[in-house]
C-alpha cells in the first residue's frame, strides 16, 4: 500500500465544499434509472414495489429475516454530512445467490486487437426502509430507497462460492433506525431481507467526551473527481466525499505491511483560529503487554488518517555485548491497537481500541 499524508486535508476540503452544499441524495421512484430530472421528483412519488414492501414489513417487528437470497449486515459506520449522519452499513452476499450470467463479447473495432476478457454480470435490485424507533419498536417509515444495482466480474476469476462485501451509504437526521433492507432479482420473483438497528449522534450532545467514527485500517484510498449524489451499491469499498476508502474489513494485515489508520473524532471544538488541536496516542498491545508505543501526534482536523509501520523497536547486543535498537516486523499474532484522544481546546477525552491480527 502506497501511504498519503495528505489524506486528512483532502477529505476535510471535500467535506467543506461539498457535504455542505449536497448534504442529502436524491431520491428515486422504482423502476426508473438515476438521472437528474428524477432525482428531483417530489417525495410522494417515491415507493419500494408492494411485493417487496409486504415482505419488509411482515418480518419487522420479529426481525424475521426472507432467505430467497441470503445476506448480512455484518458491520457499520457513521459519517457526517453537514447536521445529519450517513449511516454506511457493510454487508456480505455470496456470488451463487445473485444472478450472475456470462455476457455477451464486445466487438472489437480493430481485427487485430486482443479479444475482450468475457465477463459476467449481475443485474439487481436493492431496497432501504428506514424506520424511527422507539423503545425498540419500529414505528413511522422515515424514508424508502430504491437502488437499482449491476455487478461485473472477470469470467475466468468469477467464484460462485466467495463470499463478497459491499456497502450502501444514505443520509439521516439524528436519531434512533431501524433499517429493514431488501435485495430481490429484478422480476421479484426471489427476495432476501435484513434488519438492522442504529443510531445516528447529534453533535450537539458531546458535551464531556469525545466519540469517534469506527476506526478502519486502510488497504487503498483513491481521490475522485465528484461527490455522490445518489444511493449506490459499492463492492469492495466504500464512498465518502470526494474519496472511495478500501478498508481491511476483518482488520488482518499482512506481516510487514504498513498501513494507515482512519476515523473521524466528534465533539472536538475548534479554537478562535477556527483550528482544532486534538492529541492521540497510538499504542499496540498483545494482550496485556504492551508491543508499540507511536510518539503522541497531533492534528489541526477531526479526520484523523495516520500512516503506520507496525514495527517494534527491540534493544539487543552484539557479539562484543554492546547494546543496540533494531527494528523489527511486528510478528504473526492477535493484537489490540488502542488510541487515547484529547482535544486541547475544550479538554474532551475519549479512548477507543480495535482488534486486529498480523498474518
Amino acid at each position: 500500500m502506497k501511504i498519503k499524508k495528505l489524506i486528512a486535508p483532502v477529505i476535510l476540503a471535500g467535506f467543506v465544499f461539498s457535504m455542505f452544499v449536497v448534504p442529502s441524495f436524491a431520491e428515486l421512484g422504482f423502476p426508473q434509472q438515476k438521472d437528474q430530472k428524477e432525482a428531483k421528483q417530489p417525495a410522494a412519488k417515491i415507493f419500494i414495489p408492494k411485493e417487496v414492501r409486504d415482505v419488509m414489513l411482515q418480518g419487522l417487528q420479529a426481525r424475521q429475516v426472507r432467505q430467497d437470497i441470503p445476506f448480512s449486515i455484518f458491520k457499520s459506520t457513521i459519517l457526517p454530512a453537514q447536521t445529519a449522519f450517513y449511516i454506511v452499513p457493510f454487508l456480505k452476499i455470496k456470488n451463487a445467490d445473485l444472478p450472475f450470467a456470462p455476457m455477451a463479447a464486445p466487438q472489437a473495432a480493430d481485427a487485430a486487437a486482443a479479444p475482450a476478457q468475457p465477463k459476467v454480470k449481475a443485474t439487481f435490485d436493492v431496497f432501504l426502509q428506514f424506520h424511527k424507533l422507539e423503545n425498540g419498536v419500529p414505528t413511522q417509515i422515515v424514508k424508502e430507497v430504491y437502488v437499482p444495482t449491476t455487478q461485473e466480474q472477470d469470467a475466468a476469476t468469477y467464484d460462485p462460492n466467495k463470499e463478497e462485501w459491499y456497502t450502501i451509504a444514505y443520509p439521516l437526521m439524528p436519531g434512533n433506525y431501524l433499517l429493514a433492507m431488501a435485495v430481490t432479482t429484478h422480476d421479484l420473483k426471489k427476495i432476501g431481507t435484513q434488519y438492522f438497528e442504529f443510531s445516528l449522534p447529534d453533535l450537539k450532545s458531546f458535551t464531556k467526551e469525545l466519540e469517534t467514527t469506527t476506526v478502519f485500517f486502510l488497504k487503498e484510498y483513491k481521490e475522485l473527481p465528484a461527490v455522490e449524489t445518489v444511493a449506490e451499491l459499492h463492492k469492495g469499498y466504500f464512498r465518502y466525499s470526494i474519496a472511495q476508502f478500501t478498508p481491511s474489513v476483518d482488520n488482518a494485515l499482512a506481516l510487514g505491511e504498513a498501513t494507515e489508520v482512519f476515523f473521524l473524532v466528534l465533539g472536538a471544538q475548534p479554537n478562535e483560529q477556527n483550528k482544532y488541536d486534538i492529541e492521540c496516542q497510538y499504542e499496540v498491545k498483545e494482550g496485556d503487554k504492551d508491543a508499540i508505543k507511536f510518539a503522541p501526534t497531533k492534528y489541526e482536523t477531526p479526520f484523523i488518517s495516520q500512516p503506520l509501520f507496525m514495527k517494534q523497536t527491540l534493544l539487543t547486543k552484539d557479539k562484543d555485548g554492546k547494546e543496540r535498537q533494531e527494528g523489527r516486523d511486528l510478528p504473526a499474532g492477535n493484537y489490540t491497537f488502542t488510541i487515547k484522544l484529547t482535544d486541547k481546546v475544550s479538554g474532551r477525552t475519549c479512548a477507543k481500541a480495535a482488534d486486529f491480527t498480523v498474518k
